[in-house]
Order: C-alpha cells, then sequence, then structure tokens
C-alpha cells in the first residue's frame, strides 16, 4: 500500500460564507438565532403523469433580544424546507422595541387577512399567549404579555404574520 499525504484531513468542512469583505462561518451566525417550526404542510400539485407532492414549512426565528421574523419555505424534503424557511425568516427580521421589564410598551392589535391579535404589555405575570403568537413573542423576547386571538382563524402562518405586523407598528 502507498501512504498518502501525512496531512491531518479535517473530516468538519467549515461551511463559510463571504459578508462583506469579512468571513463569517455559518454556524457562528446559526447559533444568534433561535428557531421554531410553526407549521408543515403536504402540498400537491397535479400534472400530466398524476402528482407531485412537496412539503411547505413555516418556521419563526429570533435572537430573544428584540428581532424576531417569520419565513416560509417549500422543497421535496422536510429539512429543505426547513431551511429555506429559515433563510427567508433572517430576511425578514424586525426589531421589537422591549422594556427594561422586558414587555412592550403599549398595547396594539394588528389585521392580516382574516387574522386579528392584541397584544398588551402585563407587568408581573408571565407570557399568556396561545398559538404561533406564543412562538413569535417567545423568540422576539417578550417575556411578560398577555395577548389573544382575536378572529376565529385557526391559520397559524398568518397568526404569526399579524403578530409581527402588530410588533413592527410599536416602533412608529
Amino acid at each position: 500500500m502507498e501512504e498518502t499525504h501525512n496531512k491531518k484531513i479535517d473530516t468538519k468542512k467549515d461551511d463559510t460564507r463571504l459578508k462583506g469583505r469579512r468571513r463569517i462561518s455559518r454556524r457562528e451566525s446559526d447559533t444568534e438565532f433561535d428557531h421554531r417550526v410553526i407549521g408543515i404542510r403536504r402540498v400537491t400539485r397535479v400534472v400530466a403523469g398524476g402528482r407531485r407532492f412537496s412539503l411547505s414549512a413555516a418556521v419563526v426565528v429570533g435572537d430573544k433580544k428584540g428581532r424576531v421574523g417569520v419565513g416560509l419555505g417549500k422543497a421535496a424534503d422536510t429539512q429543505g424546507a426547513i431551511a429555506k424557511a429559515t433563510r427567508k425568516a433572517k430576511k425578514n427580521l424586525i426589531t421589537v422595541p422591549l422594556t427594561k421589564d422586558n414587555t412592550i410598551p403599549h398595547e396594539v392589535t394588528a389585521h392580516y387577512c382574516a387574522s386579528e391579535v392584541f397584544i398588551r404589555p402585563a407587568k408581573g405575570t408571565s407570557l399568556v399567549a396561545g398559538s404561533s403568537l406564543r412562538n413569535v413573542l417567545l423568540l422576539a423576547g417578550v417575556k411578560s404579555a398577555s395577548a389573544k386571538v382575536l378572529s376565529r382563524s385557526k391559520n397559524k402562518l398568518n397568526i404569526a404574520h399579524a403578530t409581527i405586523k402588530a410588533l413592527a407598528t410599536l416602533n412608529h
């Protein structure tokens, strides 16, 4: 047997990308944000030979310090859909103004499609919210608030978008 080079081969490939003039490792940038999958659906497309199936994933991304975003990704497999949704959510981040008590400054209401949400600050309590509204507020870093889905819509993606819209109006 012939001996190959005596160099140590690094089995972990460092996946980097160029950002500006500085290289940033994807491992470093991904640890900055937490993500939660709020919904996975199987989508069917009818073509000449039959049906084609793909998956659609909705993801909420946040750093628990005031930045949060929602994304939707579609792919042939689950991991691909979640990865696409996470990338899109990171592109659509908003900044939420938080008080020193980790709550929002004042109450706010917002609509998105048929979904309507109401969020108000609640000092001295924990986060009281349901559905995907809770996931968005948790990843935004809101620790004490009371929130309610006022519409009868059960669409988790629209509720998440309505929550993002409500939190974005706090900046104005």
